[in-house]
């Protein structure tokens, strides 16, 4: 009997082990995982508390500063489209007859082709009728011309001036040693500027051979 009792105690010791054993087998892993994760944890805490530490007045501070900064460059985007805006309509305002007046340029141009037309002593001996006629021509072109300046167009006198390439159109050269060279002598057909802007290039001929253009006196000239 006594055999037979220790026995199975000494069994039971066994099973008691195996049991154990297998317990731990089966939490070790979980156990060294969360071993493994407790620095991170502990990382991210130590972060938020970091966070959780910054000024309130400095974080205010800052988020003034920046939307000061995006209401001044709104106010800069502001002006831009203000003064863009304006100079658009006062263009539009200015330029709106644009086409307008560049086909009424051959109207005026053939008033004048009839006026000249007529030789000087025709105009001289005309009778009543033919003098009507004429001065009638005269005054509808005086009237075109002070109707298109009321509305920004003006004739480009180009005679005496340096040829400038933005409002002249040359057309010919003309040898005149006693005229500075590159001078506007003759105007073939008149130019128009409506503004700031050319409307038509005046054609206009060139002297050539002269002395060089001072190009300080021309500065000062047109100063």
């Amino acid at each position: 009997m006594g055999l037979k009792f220790e026995t199975q105690n000494s069994n039971n010791d066994n099973n008691s082990e195996i049991v154990m054993t297998d317990e731990t087998n089966k939490n070790g892993p979980d156990t060294a995982a969360a071993e493994a994760t407790m620095p991170e944890a502990a990382e991210e805490q130590i972060m938020v508390e970091s966070e959780t530490d910054v000024d309130p007045l400095e974080a205010l501070k800052a988020e003034n500063a920046d939307l000061r900064d995006r209401f001044l460059r709104l106010a800069a985007e502001m002006d831009n489209l203000r003064r863009r805006t304006d100079r658009e309509i006062k263009d539009a305002k200015s330029y709106a007859v644009t086409g307008f007046a560049r086909d009424m340029l051959s109207v005026s141009d053939n008033l004048r082709r009839a006026i000249e037309a007529l030789p000087e002593e025709a105009r001289t001996n005309a009778d009543a009728g033919l003098a009507a006629l004429i001065e009638g021509v005269e005054m509808t072109e005086r009237g075109m011309l002070a109707t298109m300046e009321r509305h920004g167009i003006r004739k480009i006198e180009p005679v005496g001036q340096k040829f400038d390439p933005n409002f002249h159109q040359a057309m010919f050269e003309v040898p005149n040693p006693d005229v500075p060279n590159s001078t506007v002598v003759q105007v073939v057909q008149a130019g128009y500027a409506i503004g700031e802007r050319v409307l038509r290039p005046a054609m206009v001929g060139v002297a050539k051979g002269g002395p060089k253009i001072d190009a300080t006196a021309d500065t000062a000239g047109k100063a």
